[in-house]
Formats: C-alpha cells, sequence, structure tokens
C-alpha cells in the first residue's frame, strides 16, 4: 500500500510513519517542518520505502503533484494550538479547514478516494451528555480549533457523498507519548525544570480530561480503517478513564521527586474555550477488538521519560 501522510514529521504522524512502514508499505510525507521535527524522521530515513516531500497544503499544484501514484491519505497536518485560538481567529480556518479543502481537491485530482483525518473531542464543546458518543447532539462550539475541525469533517463527508470518497474521521482526546512537544505535561516538566520550587496551572485544577498514549492511537486508527468500511466512519479515540489536572501533577511530581508550591490562576477553565470536562464513550471502537495497552497515568510517565531523554525538544519551543 502507497500511503501519503500530510504532518508526517509531526507528534502522531511520525510515530505513524514509523509503523506503516514496519508494516512493509511505502509511505510518502508532506510536511513545510512549521511544527514537525526533522529529527522525528530518523528512523524512517533509513527504509527505502520512505520519501519526504517539503511542501505547504497551500501550494495546490506542487500538493497535488506530490499524490501522484499513492492508495491513501492521513491527513494529520493541522495548527493545534488550542489554547490562543482567539489571538489568531484565522489561523485554525486557514491552516485546518481550508488546508483540509486542498487535500481534498488534490485528492479528487488524483483518482484517490481514502481519507483517515485527525478531528477532535473538542468538537462536542461542552456536551450535556459525559461520556460522550459519536452521536451526540453538537453544542455550541467553544473554540475555534473544535469549530475549524468540524467544518473540516463537513466538508469530508461531503465529498464522500459527492464524489465517492471513504473516509475514517478520529475524535481524539488528548493524546501523550513519544514526540509530544506540546500541551500540559510539556509546559509542566518545562516549568519545573526551571522552577521545581512552583508550579503555575492556568484553572483550578479540577477540569476533568481523558489522555491516550500515541501508540494506542494508531492501533486504534489502523484498526478502524480496517475493520470498518462505511462511506463515513467516524470514531472517537480514548481511554474508559478520565483524571482531574491535579492527579497528573501528582503523577509528574512524583515521577520527578519535586514538591512545588501550586499557584492557580481560578476558576474552572484555563483559558477561553477550554472545557473542563472532556471524556469520550469508546464503545464503537471498543466493538472492533480495540482496547488501549496504556493508562492515562502510564502515559504520563511514558512522555516524561521521553522529554527526559530528548531536553532538545524543551529548547526548539522557548
Amino acid at each position: 500500500m502507497n500511503y501519503f501522510v500530510t504532518g508526517g514529521a509531526g507528534f502522531i504522524g511520525s510515530n505513524l510513519v514509523d509503523r506503516l512502514l514496519a508494516q512493509g508499505n511505502s509511505v510518502i510525507i508532506y510536511d513545510n517542518f512549521s511544527t514537525g521535527f526533522p529529527e522525528f524522521l530518523l528512523n524512517a530515513r533509513k527504509n527505502k520505502n520512505f520519501s519526504e516531500i517539503n511542501g505547504d497544503l497551500f501550494d495546490i499544484d506542487h500538493l497535488t503533484k506530490s499524490m501522484k501514484d499513492t492508495d491513501f491519505v492521513f491527513h494529520l497536518a493541522a495548527n493545534a494550538d488550542v489554547r490562543f485560538g482567539t489571538e489568531h481567529p484565522s489561523k485554525d480556518l486557514h491552516q485546518n479547514t481550508i488546508a483540509t479543502f486542498n487535500v481534498l481537491e488534490a485528492m479528487r485530482a488524483n483518482s484517490l478516494n481514502q481519507i483517515a483525518f485527525s478531528s477532535t473531542g473538542s468538537v462536542y464543546g461542552e456536551s450535556e451528555v459525559i461520556p460522550t458518543p459519536e452521536d451526540a447532539p453538537f453544542p455550541v462550539q467553544t473554540s475555534l480549533y473544535g469549530a475549524s475541525k468540524l467544518a473540516g469533517e463537513g466538508l469530508i463527508s461531503a465529498y464522500c457523498e459527492g464524489f465517492g470518497f471513504r473516509s475514517w474521521i478520529f475524535r481524539f482526546v488528548s493524546i501523550l507519548g513519544e514526540r509530544y512537544t506540546h500541551g500540559h505535561v510539556f509546559d509542566f516538566y518545562n516549568q519545573l525544570l526551571d522552577y521545581p520550587d512552583r508550579l503555575d496551572v492556568l484553572g483550578n485544577g479540577h477540569q476533568k480530561k481523558s489522555y491516550l498514549y500515541v501508540q494506542d492511537c494508531i492501533d486504534a486508527m489502523l484498526c478502524a480503517i480496517q475493520k470498518s468500511q462505511e462511506k463515513v466512519n467516524i470514531f472517537n479515540l480514548g481511554t474508559s478513564e478520565y483524571c482531574e489536572v491535579n492527579d497528573s501533577i501528582n503523577w509528574i511530581c512524583t515521577h520527578l521527586g519535586v514538591n512545588p508550591d501550586i499557584h492557580y490562576t481560578g476558576g474552572e477553565r484555563g483559558w477561553i474555550g477550554d472545557n473542563p470536562f472532556i471524556f469520550l464513550n469508546c464503545h464503537k471502537i471498543r466493538s472492533l477488538g480495540w482496547k488501549p495497552k496504556y493508562s492515562i497515568n502510564e502515559g504520563i510517565i511514558k512522555t516524561l521519560e521521553y522529554l527526559e531523554k530528548n531536553q532538545w525538544v524543551l529548547e526548539t519551543r522557548k
């Protein structure tokens, strides 16, 4: 199988690339390296079935030519900066929604019709149904990131109906693990390296969140693609548990051997649009035989161990 992976030098993308290559597939990544890292591709570059293209999703001609002779598209490239969405409202629109349209058009020009898309549990806004299933009613959107991903889902579904595409749409909780480069574990670890006696926490620490280890996430995506063949396949991906931010802080501090004074900003939200309770119902993907191998606690520890061994990642984000 010949796969085309947008955002293939990123956190989830590069881990997916390694897995696809290990299965004997050919993989082309398309990435502008604005947030991805060449270092994440060191293993992939040793494989004769791997190739990379430095390209932007807004260069339609380049994107279209690059997709030639591929069979399946994983569209993972996106702006994942949820927290600062209100500071640059057009960024989510362009990098998440319009870029998705460009990918779909490039696929259509190449007669490609299979796409997997990284969406988000944020599309549910502040759902009144907890844990939240895929068919939960959509409330008012609370983040520009979630709104832009939902718009991307809509475009993909419309292409499935209008042009005979088949899609797999994955609504992730937050993903943890090796090559993780942004999020609360990264932020807390970075803070505690500089100031082990103090930790500043957005919100009140009681926000309830669910997380998933990256290899479990990839297992789930590949399982769904293999076993679910509807026109539009939508799956929540997460664990059957959640934790408070305070739980996560305790696990991080225990692992690092620190006991900082914790300073909360107050309120139930960490930032505008932050959902104080995210917990997805993942019965649908579990019904296909998948289940996560790692708990949230174990995923957090694996992430810390990676950051401890790869502190160059911290320097690139300062």
